[in-house]
């Protein structure tokens, strides 16, 4: 499916830009419907970076493909709901939707096969908008002109209405992904003439989630009423409670009149849902609103700011950039009250913040190494966020939390790594003493999800706890972030425990075969194990999402061990090469999520995403360069289905973002991040604080992928890694390129990075 291409400013905007220069407008390379389309399962609509609010059209509330509430392939709109997730692999969230409508009032959405049975409008593609902070379409069934923006906790509706005796909207709590049976509990109140209030309890991914709205229309509406199971109420009636809820407004309207609407949302209170209305959107200026949404959008996007490259790659990395500005998402209230994962309403330190939407098995990977580079004043709060959640969940450690509710998705603690990345990397404003309590009892006491096995035999037993394999391999790697931790506070007892539990995996790495291999409680090897295979048994998987292929290398703190286990360092490369060459079927079951796969390795999923840069640590750096530019040039399109994989909340594109830097964090809590290739000419990185990270690549073709010399900082550079202390105060990466291969380029194994048993950041 092709799409057609935006405005495109030219490289000669960039190369004009200078320190004290404004730089050019970025917003207009953002192509939201990247990721629309395939199993992209990104959203188009209108937002602020990182806000609360996500509002935007909903075509459909079920499936797979559906997690966001729209899917490209579609041609008919539900109406426009103001939460939605970006990118993940089960769906949630759709609150709040508003549809305007003219004719005969219908309470039911109809489906997409048979849309004008339902309050459902036709929509064209051609006749649809988006752009940071900015949505609009043509609502055809209507003719209704729908324009949508956004504040961080609010979001501003403006609809055009053609001459109509019979113009109304619907307003339905009884959408959620999933269908209405979702809703456990609901409240609806018409307040006045201008003004609906009401919230909703919703047992879906997040189960027991809470949220509440605050609505306001610009023009008084002639009549109301509200609807129950899709039936209309006594025309006198102003509140109800129940689980399948709605509002119906009427108007008449003249052709070409416009009414807005706004609507303030808040985890705590109808009261703080209309506080943050009133603060943030105080009258109807939807220009204002909209134009203060794309400065927003202007300051975040151009705090990396690129030379050279086509108008695709252009396009594809400042999207990959927005969307790793979707997550985590704001969820606290203007006067600093949010509501924690222990259910409880908690106020906020002032000028602290509260986030939300955690997607943590994927996003430690890159997305939160990022932040550190980009987000330095944004890092403090998530972390402390993350702080609170461990001591709030009655879970503990924070796995995948969303909107005061841990949904317990996917294996391994992985906020102990986005704790101690900020710890090694020096972030100020945490308190690391407080963090390491909950971490501690993770990593040293907590029976959970199989770590009792952990502790006691060295690995989980397959024939006792599921994706043994994938767990054994992401608790090594969990405890030695925490090990982290624990020497920066000079706990080297705990250090040493957990610096020697951080190598359990060994423990179920079969040398005869050279792969991670489920284990039996009793010592023995499972039966049955094929490495291209999920699991041994029909019971359950053994790995995550994965086959030993591609989870055989995730203890990502130690590649320099897995040369060990393989025999030397010409095995480990060899090993590489086969998972990218090799042409095999995978056996078995298939996960939807196992997807852009070259030979084995899988991009469409996050176990992968590290193992490109393994060659760095084997003296064959040449060969991450060719894999890496490879996976830039195909793993990626701007087009609706251009993402191989689900977007992850910004994982997805932050592997895109962060690679075509030039590097990457393989191990993130290490604070160290191993060379790939650089993909423009220059990139200008905003390290905050007039800081700035100059990347150059000198090369004769665009096509030149192998770096044959690196200077940091003006000085020749003969390593495969830099710390992040190195370029934290700003400085400057020249890279120089070529169309041939350097195999002498950081040979030495003295070129990688410091092993594991080295405290990191040290």
């Amino acid at each position: 499916m092709r799409f057609p291409k935006y405005p495109i400013l030219f490289a000669a905007a960039f190369a004009a830009f200078a320190a004290d220069a404004p730089p050019p407008d970025v917003t207009r390379f953002v192509n939201e419907f990247i990721g629309t389309g395939g199993h992209g399962h990104t959203h188009p609509g209108a937002t602020m970076p990182f806000g609360m609010v996500a509002l935007g059209p909903d075509t459909f509330n079920e499936g797979w493909d559906w997690c966001s509430g729209y899917h490209y392939t579609d041609s008919s709109i539900m109406g426009f709901s103001h939460t939605h997730l970006s990118g993940t692999g089960i769906g949630d969230m759709l609150d709040v939707l508003v549809m305007p409508g003219t004719g005969a009032v219908r309470t039911v959405p109809g489906t997409r096969e048979r849309p004008d049975e339902g309050y459902r409008s036709r929509f064209s593609h051609a006749q649809e908008k988006a752009e940071p902070g900015y949505y609009s379409v043509m609502l055809q069934s209507y003719g209704i002109q729908a324009e949508l923006t956004a504040t961080e906790r609010a979001g501003l509706h403006k609809y055009t209405f053609p001459q109509s005796d019979t113009s109304h909207f619907i307003v339905d709590l009884a959408h959620a992904y999933g269908g209405e049976a979702r809703v456990a509990a609901a409240d609806l109140r018409i307040v006045d003439s201008s003004t609906i209030t009401g919230g909703r309890t919703v047992n879906g991914w997040a189960r027991g989630r809470v949220i509440y709205f605050a609505m306001k229309f610009s023009k008084p509406f002639e009549s109301a009423e509200l609807v129950s199971h899709h039936t209309l109420l006594d025309a006198g009636v102003r509140e109800a409670s129940g689980n399948s809820l709605a509002a119906v407004v009427h108007y008449s309207t003249r052709a070409g009149e416009t009414i807005y609407v706004k609507v303030g949302l808040s985890a705590v209170s109808v009261d703080g849902a209309m506080q943050n209305l009133a603060r943030e959107i105080p009258d109807w200026d939807f220009a204002k609103v909209r134009q203060a949404a794309h400065d927003a959008w202007q300051r975040q996007l151009s705090r990396i700011l690129i030379e050279g490259g086509d108008a695709k790659q252009r396009q594809i990395f400042y999207t990959a950039l927005y969307h790793t500005m979707a997550a985590p998402t704001l969820f606290d209230d203007v006067d600093g009250r949010y509501r924690g994962m222990d259910g409880e309403v908690h106020q906020l330190p002032a000028k602290a913040h509260n986030y939300t939407t955690f997607s943590l098995w994927d996003t430690y990977r890159a997305a939160h190494p990022l932040y550190t580079l980009i987000e330095p004043d944004r890092v403090p709060d998530m972390v402390n966020t993350l702080i609170r959640m461990s001591e709030e969940s009655p879970q503990g450690m924070p796995v995948w939390p969303l909107q005061g509710k841990e949904t317990g998705t996917m294996t391994g603690y992985h906020s102990a790594s986005v704790i101690a990345e900020a710890c090694v990397k020096g972030i100020k404003g945490i308190d690391y003493a407080r963090a390491y309590t909950p971490m501690r009892r993770r990593a040293l006491e907590d029976d959970w999800r199989g770590l009792g096995y952990f502790r006691k035999l060295g690995y989980i037993p397959s024939d006792k706890v599921s994706e043994s394999a994938t767990r054994t391999l992401e608790y090594s790697y969990d405890a030695w972030t925490v090990a982290q931790v624990a020497h920066s506070l000079g706990k080297m007892d705990d250090y040493a425990l957990l610096l020697a539990q951080s190598k359990n995996y060994r423990n179920l790495f079969d040398k005869s075969v050279g792969f991670i291999r489920p284990k039996l409680e009793n010592g023995q090897w499972a039966e049955g194990f094929d490495p291209t295979s999920t699991g041994t048994t029909k019971r359950w998987r053994d790995f995550t999402e994965s086959n030993s292929w591609q989870g055989t290398w995730a203890a990502q703190h130690e590649p320099a061990e897995y040369m060990e286990l393989l025999g030397s360092p010409k095995a480990f490369v060899r090993k590489l090469d086969a998972l990218f060459n090799q042409h095999v079927e995978i056996k078995g079951e298939v996960p939807a999520d196992m997807t852009g796969l070259v030979g084995m390795y899988a991009h469409g999923n996050e176990p992968s995403h590290h193992v490109a840069y393994l060659y760095d640590y084997a003296g064959a750096a040449f060969k991450t360069q060719d894999r890496v530019r490879d996976l830039l040039d195909h793993q990626y399109d701007n087009q609706p289905d251009g993402l191989s994989g689900n977007e992850d909340c910004g994982q997805m594109s932050a592997w895109y973002v962060i690679s075509a830097l030039g590097f990457y964090a393989v191990n993130p809590a290490s604070g160290n991040y191993v060379f790939g290739t650089p993909l423009f000419t220059r990139a200008t990185v905003d390290l905050g604080q007039g800081r700035r990270l100059v990347i150059e690549a000198s090369r004769r073709s665009p096509s030149d992928k192998y770096i044959q010399s690196v200077t940091l900082n003006g000085a020749p550079y003969d390593r495969v890694w830099f710390s992040h202390r190195d370029v934290g105060q700003g400085g400057s990466l020249v890279f120089q390129m070529s169309g041939q291969p350097n195999p002498a380029f950081a040979a030495t194994l003295d070129a990688a990075p410091p092993p594991a048993s080295e405290p990191a950041g040290r």
